[in-house]
């Protein structure tokens, strides 16, 4: 029944020591054998998430940015890509500035920050990427922008984020990736758009997708899949608008959907 299965990375396919366990990878190997497509849905880079796609030998369409760039690791063809407008983008620059938070840019595949500090360096040693310092950020926001990202408390970003939605309705998507992460990106730069691309590509229907994944941000696609899984350790408004919740990520969560819903179906 199912012929499209969208997986998250971080929290999701790999375990809390950034692993994708053998038995794991075992089951996504035997259900691409059987004719199901297995992509990554993630707000990484693509720089960063290809590197995972590789690890398992996928040499299909992946979504990366949050939905805002679906690309083939090995021979970069882009399927889908929306950017962050720039008339927002250049406002949100302004809005971190006069607030003293720190931003992220995105732009080519390259992360940029103003300064180097402790938030850059814990990101792009979490994603394994580098990170180009550029104090002057004037001098990169009118690039094409694939997100933009503030690392700030959890609390304080919430707060941001409930001032800014009203503002931006329309013009920008806000979701937060991680407690500590806010991130704007074009309207259509979410994984439930994303997945409803590949699902076109792929020639399937959208009944027939799986979306799988912990955190808000992969809110989109588990309401736009057929079957949207929530791990184990998701979090609990996840949880509460999924079909499925499956076992965490430590405990092959992942392997618990494919060989229920594909290999046993």
């Amino acid at each position: 029944m199912y012929r499209l299965i969208a997986i998250d990375i971080d929290d999701t396919l790999l375990t809390d020591d950034g692993r994708i366990t053998d038995a794991t990878r075992a089951a996504l190997a035997e259900a691409v054998k059987r004719g199901v497509t297995v992509t990554l849905a993630t707000g990484r880079m693509f720089a960063s998430a290809s590197r995972i796609a590789e690890q398992i030998g996928l040499n299909v369409p992946i979504i990366t940015y949050q939905g805002a760039l679906v690309k083939t690791p090995f021979d970069g063809n882009v399927l889908y890509e929306r950017n962050v407008p720039a008339d927002a983008a250049r406002e949100i620059l302004d809005y971190c500035r006069r607030n003293g938070l720190h931003l992220q840019l995105y732009t080519e595949d390259e992360l940029y920050a103003a300064e180097d500090n402790d938030k850059v360096r814990e990101y792009a040693e979490r994603s394994d990427v580098p990170y180009r310092v550029e104090p002057d950020l004037d001098k990169l926001i009118d690039r094409p922008q694939s997100k933009m990202l503030i690392i700030g408390d959890p609390d304080e970003l919430d707060r941001i984020a409930d001032e800014l939605r009203p503002v931006y309705k329309g013009r920008v998507h806000i979701t937060k990736s991680k407690p500590n992460y806010l991130e704007f990106l074009h309207p259509e730069a979410t994984k439930g758009h994303a997945l409803a691309a590949l699902a076109r590509h792929v020639g399937c229907t959208m009944e027939q997708t799986i979306a799988v994944g912990d955190s808000w941000n992969d809110r989109e696609m588990i309401e736009a899949a057929g079957l949207g899984v929530a791990m184990g350790n998701a979090i609990e408004s996840l949880k509460a608008i999924a079909g499925f919740v499956t076992k965490t990520n430590n405990e092959d969560g992942v392997k618990h959907v494919i060989d229920t819903f594909i290999l046993n179906s």
